[in-house]
């Protein structure tokens, strides 16, 4: 019996060694078993971990635009991020990241239908929308479920108004409005404004409001201001008739650039020819199809990026995009570069990993960016109050088919 105990404790021990990873030959199996992980948990291609480990995968998502009459512009940003990915995850640091970008079409209701699929996918830090109407949509239900959000360009003041944890790179349109006024009375760029806005377009309509009350306070005189909507932007011979027979010299254009593209043409069609000023929405009015880009030349604009830049951040970026996508990127493409750079100056500064949930990002983030400065492509010295940032506009106008900085 005594014999039989022992033969019983004997492999009771030899159990339990194995049960904590002991090999025959004495040595630890955790040991190999952490080497399997490692490697495992190392670069899968640039990024398909989502292990949650030290050295894991943040994933970000966003939704933009990428078919549609609005696709320049969620295209733009979402392979401008992408870059900004790649150059990080290929630093093969402790920060690394995972993108994916859904189609909502410039909707709000399938922007909600993206911010849902993103969920799914398990998305730790967002980059909102792209555009303004869907942006607002999901502004909300990143705030209910604690997914903080840096959208690259939707500008409008309700997408970050009673949210703490959504953020914007880029300019807020009253900043817009009040900057546009400002930059035209400094440079004496017209005496008579006509303006054309769209007023079912939160952007648009935004823009205005802040530049019509900036001009008043500066004395600048707006002889003509019409509007259109989404179904009525196709002839503007109404307003362009308008502005042509109160003498207006410069027309304000506070629209993106399909619009714009049909503005221009038709008003030189009625041999009309203003000087025009626009806003950031215009930028993307060379690709449009089938538009006369010569139309264009003279057109003035305020952006935060200049791709003619000769910094050697900014020729690196434009020289990687245009190998890539065959184009010059524009200012949506140049903002949501920054935002992944900003994620990842963030989580440093936090020591944030990616093993936390949404939620707990989102409270290392909002740690973040009440208090950070932040160098980017379309500004140095940045900031942010209340999701809003604070950055210089820089004037912008088009000459021989490029953007060429203006003084």
């Amino acid at each position: 019996m005594k014999k039989l105990l022992a033969m019983l404790l004997a492999c009771l021990m030899v159990m339990s060694l194995t049960a904590c990873g002991g090999n025959s030959d004495g040595s630890d199996a955790s040991s190999d078993n952490g080497n399997t992980d490692a490697a495992q948990s190392g670069d899968n291609g640039g990024g398909d971990d989502t292990s949650g480990a030290e050295g894991g995968v943040f994933k970000i998502g966003g939704h933009g635009p990428l078919t549609g009459g609005a696709a320049i512009y969620g295209n733009a940003a979402k392979n401008g991020a992408q870059i900004a990915v790649d150059e990080i995850n290929a630093e093969g640091g402790a920060v690394r990241f995972e993108l994916n970008y859904e189609d909502d079409e410039h909707d709000p209701e399938k922007a909600e239908n993206a911010y849902n699929a993103l969920k799914d996918w398990g998305m730790q830090l967002s980059l909102s929308g792209v555009t303004s109407k869907p942006a607002e949509a999901t502004s909300t239900s990143h705030n209910d479920d604690r997914i903080f959000a840096l959208t690259p360009s939707a500008s409008a003041t309700a997408v970050v108004d009673g949210k703490d944890n959504v953020y914007q790179m880029c300019f807020m349109d009253p900043n817009q409005g009040t900057a546009s006024a400002d930059y035209i009375f400094d440079q004496s760029l017209g005496t008579k404004i006509a303006v054309i806005y769209q007023n079912d377009e939160v952007y648009s309509s935004g823009i205005y409001e802040r530049f019509a009350a900036r001009a008043q306070e500066l004395g600048l005189e707006i002889v003509s201001a019409t509007t259109f909507t989404t179904a009525s932007q196709t002839d503007f011979s109404v307003q362009l008739g308008e502005a042509k027979n109160a003498g207006a010299d410069l027309l304000y254009l506070p629209i993106y650039y399909t619009p714009a593209s049909l503005i221009l043409t038709q008003a030189k069609g009625m041999g009309y020819e203003p000087a025009v000023f626009g806003v950031d929405g215009m930028d993307g009015i060379l690709t449009v199809e089938g538009f006369d880009t010569s139309l264009a030349e003279g057109v003035m604009l305020l952006t935060p990026f200049n791709a003619d830049a000769e910094d050697a951040r900014t020729q690196s970026f434009v020289s990687k995009y245009q190998e890539l996508f065959g184009e010059t990127p524009n200012q949506f493409a140049a903002d949501a570069y920054d935002c992944v750079y900003a994620y990842k100056q963030a989580i440093e500064q936090t020591g944030a990993t990616a093993d936390m949930s949404a939620d707990e990002l989102c409270g290392k983030m909002i740690e973040a960016f009440t208090s950070m400065t932040f160098d980017g492509l379309t500004g140095e010295g940045m900031t942010w109050t209340d999701g809003a940032v604070s950055k210089s506009p820089k004037g912008m106008v088009i000459q021989n088919g490029v953007y060429v900085g203006m003084d």
